[in-house]
């Protein structure tokens, strides 16, 4: 690890949230396939296990640490303990932004902690015995003890920082994403190919290169787009900024340039970004939520009882959105009371009575659903809210995105099929083109199985799926009690073992939400995890 990649510890604080002790039970230990919201630390200082990291597996080795970062896919199992057992901790990372003396703010996503995955740690025991101090410190009534676990924890961290060497793939892409993880918090900065390419420690052209077959973007072109996410967030909190200062907090000294560049990374200019980021739209329907943060349109009400509306919630950090009732009558009087502008609903998901009665708060469009596709869906929205120039943008973006992640992985997948099942219930459904099986066989180019029809998600039996025998097969499990149980009668039936992609090792799993979701949004964030997953499988 480059010494000064400890930099990024300037300004960063750290407080332990939790932390469990693991040993001596008879049943295995386990953690559910999730998005982590927090900084995680597991330490194994006995049994064996494995840890899947956005779809990449790592053997749980004793004694070592592994760290996961806020917004990875992350699933981990373990057995075999002894009284030493495993150590599993989760934290919070906030980092001062210095804009006034309330300036410390949670990392939710691109974590500037300078480590993560496996790391070596050249005294087992000495962690161990320093994990053990933290939860008795935390366990203690006394809030003093408390206090002082969480100073444990800072040495448990410092001690870490010191004490290991990573396990690392290899130079040049470590030097990568240190490179673009330093443009991540230098943004504000003049940064130059050239100083760029000496942080990663790889000649100018080699590193142009190497850039750009990695992340799809050179890297000049990736702090413009990162400069600019900067800015709408900025525009998005309603401050008192003006547009000069905005452009100087990113890094932009010419205004000019600045709005040159936001109109082509946005698809508007900055004035109208503001304007329309002061409108005030509400998602009647769960899936209008996805439509509109693709159109950069954050709702301000969007039904509460959505599983992934805390998700959305947090990640664009819409605080000030209203949970809709799933009651309609109440959920009706809830978006009167918010006076919204606009309101974006599915028409086969309201009733044309309720309609017209929403129309009559404020102008409402209600996307016309079974005859258009998603592309369509996305269109007419932006069409409805004067945003046709930002939505024909971030479609182009999507296609240019498409294309990169497809040249990344069609040497994993090549000319084998793909069948992408959902275990909802006691109920086994193949997920065709009105779903995310869009972006792997319409956008991907990835091979279907034969003799099913795609256009619609369909039931399967397993017999039927015996006869499918797909190359690859990819999972979508709800969590309930009873999917799980279809899950685990799935995977003791003999024709399971059978399938091709059981024996060649060929299935992955995906989290229920938001991938089933047929928006805009989900299929983007679909092509992220394909990169996660797959990019770097043999």
């Amino acid at each position: 690890m480059k010494h000064n990649e400890y930099a990024s510890l300037e300004g960063l604080c750290f407080k332990l949230r939790e932390i469990e002790h693991i040993r001596n039970q008879t049943n295995d230990w386990e953690l559910r396939l999730q998005f982590i919201e927090s900084h995680m630390i597991l330490v194994a200082a006995s049994g064996k296990g494995g840890l899947n990291i956005d779809g990449r597996f790592t053997e749980l080795r004793q004694g070592s640490v592994y760290i996961c970062k806020p917004g990875q896919l992350v699933e981990a199992a373990m057995n075999s303990f002894d009284e030493r057992g495993i150590f599993f901790m989760r934290f919070d990372v906030l980092v001062d932004e210095g804009t006034s003396v309330h300036s410390m703010q949670m990392i939710k996503k691109d974590s500037p902690f300078p480590i993560q995955r496996e790391v070596v740690v050249k005294s087992p025991i000495s962690v161990s015995a320093l994990c053990d101090s933290i939860c008795q410190c935390l366990m203690d009534g006394d809030s003093l003890q408390r206090f002082r676990g969480q100073i444990l924890f800072q040495e448990l961290l410092l001690s870490i920082l010191q004490d290991t060497s990573l396990v690392k793939e290899n130079d040049s892409e470590s030097g990568l994403e240190y490179a673009k993880r330093y443009i991540e918090q230098h943004y504000q900065q003049e940064l130059t190919i050239d100083h760029l390419a000496k942080v990663a420690g790889i000649s100018t052209r080699h590193f142009m290169r190497l850039f750009k077959k990695r992340y799809g973007y050179s890297a000049i072109d990736y702090l413009a787009v990162f400069r600019i996410e900067k800015a709408q967030q900025l525009m998005r909190s309603g401050g008192p900024n003006r547009l000069r200062d905005i452009a100087r907090h990113v890094g932009y000294q010419d205004d000019i340039y600045f709005r040159r560049k936001f109109k082509q990374v946005s698809g508007v200019p900055p004035a109208t970004f503001i304007k329309n980021s002061k409108k005030k739209i509400v998602a009647y329907d769960c899936l209008n939520i996805g439509q509109l943060i693709a159109l950069q349109m954050n709702p301000c009400a969007a039904p509460a009882d959505h599983p992934w509306t805390d998700y959305y919630r947090r990640k664009y950090q819409m605080d000030s959105m209203l949970p809709l009732s799933s009651n309609q009558w109440i959920k009706r009087e809830e978006i009167r009371l918010a006076e919204p502008n606009f309101i974006i609903g599915i028409d086969i998901l309201v009733a044309p009575e309720e309609q017209e009665i929403l129309r009559q708060i404020a102008p409402a469009f209600f996307v016309p659903w079974e005859k258009n596709d998603w592309r369509m869906h996305f269109r007419l929205i932006g069409q409805f809210l004067d945003k046709t120039a930002a939505a024909e943008t971030w479609l182009e973006k999507y296609d240019r995105k498409a294309i990169f992640v497809r040249e990344q992985v069609q040497h994993v997948f090549k000319d084998e099929s793909l069948l992408i099942l959902r275990i909802s219930g006691d109920r086994y459904n193949v997920l065709g083109k009105r779903s995310l099986g869009t972006v792997f066989y319409d956008d991907l180019h990835i091979m279907p199985v034969q003799n099913i029809d795609f256009l619609e998600d369909q039931p399967i039996t397993l017999d039927q799926l015996a006869v499918c025998n797909p190359d690859r097969l990819l999972l979508i499990i709800d969590e309930d009690t009873v999917s799980q149980k279809s899950w685990r009668t799935l995977m003791n039936a003999k024709l399971w073992s059978d399938l091709r992609s059981v024996r060649n090792s060929r299935v992955d799993f995906l989290p229920a939400y938001p991938w089933v979701e047929y928006t805009a949004f989900t299929h983007e964030l679909m092509l992220d995890e394909v990169l996660k997953i797959w990019r770097d499988r043999a």
